[in-house]
């Protein structure tokens, strides 16, 4: 009896739950290709939980961030253990208190297979959000400059992308789609470094680049005086200004590699391109209070996007089952 159809069930659940732009998008790609997308996230968010949970309220807890630690770097012995591995994994997870886990783990690994998605990503994505967790040895909270920030975002946002392309599928040779791909992972991650700067702040964590910051006059303690004053000093809505207009760059920099892709996967990228921008536009009508306000982008405006990208899906579909001139069906 395989546990896989629960494995993917779980991934499903935990899209649907914690990445509600990602989950609506991924309603809008192919049938077959939904469960790998779900488990790409779920394992994503696995490792981000564990290092996020005990930050916000144990801020500091030696104890809390060595346990942590500890199980971060069993998941990647086991990552690595499957990975590599020559021969399929066994198909029934047995029942303990890593279960979760390691249902995660075994729709990742079926996945990777599935789909030959590099080792690589996934053991850069672990470096990166090792670079998260205090004591180990390359902890990072503070990034002096973008292209610092851009090193660990290759693990914890670049890679999401290079990952997705082999499920997606491309038109073309996929190393043609890689930067592009690339691009739109580091345009997701910063677009989410900008809505969540209050929360990261509160977690220690300050991921706008420090050479932005300082170029504007500001420093941490301006910082904290917007989080604790829900108000934005002219100094640091110029900073963010600069950081969105940064990240709009990446943003189309990645757009022509949407037409790279199989025309049944482009509509839901379409929904999380458009999504993960217009987050940017509602931290502006906001105020740039990201310090203290997380931005959302309203229900109205999803359902819209999903409905004229679901309208576009369906003619791809339509056009797909159509018979071509010449043919005996035509």
């Amino acid at each position: 009896m395989t546990d896989l159809p629960e494995a993917y069930a779980l991934c499903r659940d935990v899209a649907a739950e914690h990445g509600k732009t990602y989950f609506l998008a991924t309603r809008l790609l192919p049938t077959d290709r939904r469960p790998a997308v779900h488990a790409l996230y779920a394992f994503a968010r696995m490792v981000d939980d564990i290092i996020d949970v005990d930050m916000i309220a144990e801020r500091g807890d030696d104890t809390a961030v060595a346990l942590d630690l500890a199980l971060l770097t069993r998941i990647e012995e086991r990552l690595n253990e499957g990975l590599a591995s020559t021969i399929a994994p066994p198909t029934s997870v047995p029942p303990g208190p890593d279960r979760r886990n390691e249902l995660i783990l075994a729709a990742l690994f079926d996945t990777a297979r599935r789909y030959d998605i590099p080792s690589e990503y996934f053991t850069a994505f672990m470096t990166s959000m090792l670079m998260d967790v205090p004591h180990s040895a390359i902890y990072k909270d503070r990034y002096a400059t973008m292209d610092e920030l851009s090193t660990y975002m290759y693990g914890s946002a670049a890679v999401i992308g290079l990952q997705m392309l082999p499920v997606l599928g491309t038109v073309c040779p996929v190393e043609e789609a890689r930067p592009m791909a690339s691009a739109l992972g580091e345009a997701f991650q910063v677009t989410n470094f900008v809505r969540d700067a209050g929360e990261d702040l509160a977690r220690d964590r300050i991921y706008l680049p420090g050479d932005v910051l300082t170029a504007y006059g500001v420093d941490e303690d301006l910082l904290w005086w917007c989080r604790r004053t829900d108000s934005v000093d002219p100094r640091v809505r110029r900073a963010l200004a600069d950081i969105i207009a940064t990240t709009r760059a990446l943003y189309r920099t990645a757009e022509p590699g949407i037409a790279l892709l199989e025309p049944r996967a482009r509509e839901g990228i379409r929904v999380a391109f458009a999504l993960y921008q217009d987050i940017l536009e509602a931290v502006e009508n906001d105020g740039y209070r990201s310090l203290s306000v997380r931005s959302r982008v309203g229900t109205p405006r999803r359902a819209r996007v999903a409905a004229t990208a679901a309208g576009r899906g369906l003619l791809v579909r339509a056009g797909e089952r159509l018979p071509r001139p010449g043919s005996r069906a035509a």
